[in-house]
């Protein structure tokens, strides 16, 4: 298994970690915290030593509430950052946007994979992927970032994501979008409450069975702060833990803020779900 991203093969045989790296001043982890580009590429810099194989940069908060920025900023925002490591870094990096005109600048500037919430779904969004040749990674969300949070509802969150995801699976292979460059992800945490996470997460092994990688995100989210009354800065092993399950489940794609502790988590995984020589070799 792997995921073809421009000219670079992830492997997808053992489970990858791709770490977050916001350059925004609102996210609702670390904002502000890696907003210049110094700051970002000496994070990438951290995450790469600590293991990471993607770099996922995000110029626009998709935090619940989240007020939108103008393409320009957010253009000016992760250009400069991707820039940088791909001159630098053997690592390969993602550009979290919806927006096509952001897509195409930072795949110019050298990312290889885009990962859009809307699975994209803005005009020319598909058209782009399938010229340029990146990989994708396409989510569920109900609503928008600024809505999705208000009462979202389901008659069966495992069905309705999963038909969501094929559906925008079979728009991208029909705009040219290769297979193997795509990875799915049911975006827990985006417009859906707390038992619809856990729905989610409890029966992952429904959507590993539409056929596509799955990418899995719960760093540091909401409801694992509601389960175990922690803050943001402490809900690292409730998120090791829902990494370990993910993984468990057949999740390949773990997207976090936390590159070493996961990193650790999911080759103890591989090491006793695929042998203790996979896991070496991650």
């Amino acid at each position: 298994m792997h995921w073809r991203c421009l000219h670079r093969v992830v492997d997808l045989t053992r489970p990858v970690v791709m770490g977050i790296l916001n350059v925004t001043p609102d996210s609702f982890s670390d904002g502000g915290r890696f907003a210049s580009a110094d700051a970002a590429f000496d994070r990438a810099a951290r995450m790469v030593a600590e293991g990471a194989d993607i770099i996922d940069v995000g110029g626009e908060s998709t935090r619940p509430g989240a007020v939108g920025v103008e393409e320009s900023v957010e253009t000016e925002r992760v250009v400069p950052v991707i820039e940088r490591i791909a001159r630098t870094l053997d690592v390969t990096i993602s550009i979290d946007s919806s927006k096509p005109g952001v897509m195409a600048a930072a795949t110019a500037a050298g990312a290889h994979i885009v990962n859009d919430v809307t699975a994209l779904r803005a005009p020319g969004a598909r058209e782009l992927a399938a010229r340029s040749g990146v990989g994708v990674c396409l989510m569920h969300m109900q609503g928008e970032p600024r809505t999705m949070q208000h009462h979202p509802h389901y008659q069966d969150v495992v069905a309705e994501v999963s038909e969501f995801l094929v559906r925008a699976r079979e728009a991208c292979l029909a705009a040219g979008v290769a297979r193997d460059a795509i990875v799915l992800d049911p975006g827990v945490g985006f417009g859906k409450e707390l038992e619809h996470n856990m729905t989610l997460l409890k029966e992952l092994p429904r959507l590993v069975a539409l056929g596509s990688p799955l990418l899995v995100g719960v760093s540091r989210k909401s409801f694992i702060g509601r389960i175990l009354a922690r803050s943001t800065e402490e809900r690292l092993y409730g998120g090791l833990g829902l990494a370990a399950l993910a993984v468990s489940m057949g999740a390949r794609i773990i997207r976090t803020h936390d590159v070493a502790p996961t990193r650790d988590a999911i080759r103890m995984v591989s090491a006793v779900l695929l042998g203790r020589q996979a896991a070496e070799a991650s």
